[in-house]
Formats: structure tokens, sequence, C-alpha cells
């Protein structure tokens, strides 16, 4: 469903707002804590700080950090800043001509499934995801 990139993207943030509120955390600790390659995780680190989802610092205490609240981050900034906004709208066969007027075989039951989803990421805050993780009821790492 997500690209590769958003799937560590997500994981990332998720590492990320775990961490002390304001604390730096370096992209070798956030790679190893989250089964990603290093050089693909900075790629996808550099395009969430570029859509100003997280902070990027520079130099040797540098790192990365959430620029504000792990509360008012959500799933779908994560994912419109990685993939787009396509899932939100896009065909579920890919076509691009698709809407109610012109509709594909699959448009009128995926299309609920796509408000679903829509639903979950744009009112999942990283912070509920983190507060999981600090539970022990779920896990970013097999």
């Amino acid at each position: 469903m997500f690209s590769k990139a958003c799937e560590y993207g997500i994981k990332a943030m998720i590492y990320i707002a775990q961490q002390d509120a304001g604390q730096r955390v370096g992209l070798k600790q956030i790679a190893q804590a989250t089964d990603s390659p290093e050089a693909f995780t900075a790629k996808i680190l550099q395009m969430l700080a570029r859509n100003g989802v997280l902070v990027s610092f520079k130099g040797p205490s540098g790192g990365f950090s959430l620029p504000k609240d792990a509360g008012s981050v959500h799933l779908n900034q994560i994912v419109s800043a990685i993939d787009g906004d396509e899932i939100f709208t896009g065909c579920g066969l890919g076509l691009a001509q698709c809407d109610g007027n012109k509709p594909c075989p699959v448009h009128f039951k995926f299309a609920s499934v796509r408000d679903g989803l829509s639903h979950m990421l744009h009112s999942t805050s990283l912070k509920e995801l983190a507060d999981g993780l600090d539970s022990g009821k779920v896990f970013l790492k097999q």
C-alpha cells in the first residue's frame, strides 16, 4: 500500500517521536532502530525535513528532531511528504481518468477503502504510536 520509502519514513518518525522531546537523534541510531538501510534512510529523512515534517541539524552534534510536539504530527503528513497525495485521491487501478462520472470497475468499492485509510492517517498522531511502543504492546522490529 505504501512505498518502501514511506514505510521506512513512518517507522523513523515513530522512533524519533519516542525519544525525549527536543532530543536530536542521529541517522545511524534511527536506521539501526528501524532496520532500514542508512543511505536510504538519510534520503527519506531529508525529504521529510524539506517538507517541514522533521527538522535536520548538521554538524557533529547534528541529527533529527520533530519540529513540534509529536501529538500534532499525523501520519497523513508523512505519507504526503514521501508518497504524495495520490493515496488519498487516486484510482484503485491506477487509471489517470477515474471519478464518479467515469468510474473504473473498482471505483465505488475502493472509494470507501480509500476514505477509511484517509481517516486513519489524518487521525493518527505520532504521539499515539510512540505511546504504543512505550507500552510494549506494539513493535517496530521483529
